[in-house]
């Protein structure tokens, strides 16, 4: 009998995961001047950057602003997965969160 069940939580589990690839969060740094768009596995998928903040004078900021919305993306990528997950498993956390 528990094999079965773990075999259902496996199924289960591989669904979420297929789920987590197609849902997309956006991060944002500078008032929504770069944002990052990620998927559910944490994956980075499209990066938005606006003319006007880009200065060859100032790279470092334009890298400042590129990590810090990928970070935020990235973050809410973990939120997400971790709000599937955790419904999944009863709030169980999981080493890779």
């Amino acid at each position: 009998m528990g094999g079965r069940i773990f075999k259902q939580l496996q199924d289960r589990l591989v669904k979420v995961q297929q789920e987590l690839a197609m849902e997309k969060v956006e991060g944002s740094a500078g008032g929504g001047m770069v944002r990052v768009v990620a998927n559910g596995q944490q994956e980075i998928l499209e990066v938005h950057i606006e003319p006007e903040v880009v200065n060859p004078e100032d790279i470092d900021m334009l890298s400042d602003l590129i990590v810090a919305a990928t970070n935020d993306a990235l973050k809410k990528a973990r939120e997400l997965a971790m709000s599937r997950m955790g419904s999944l498993l009863g709030g169980m956390k999981l080493p890779w969160f």
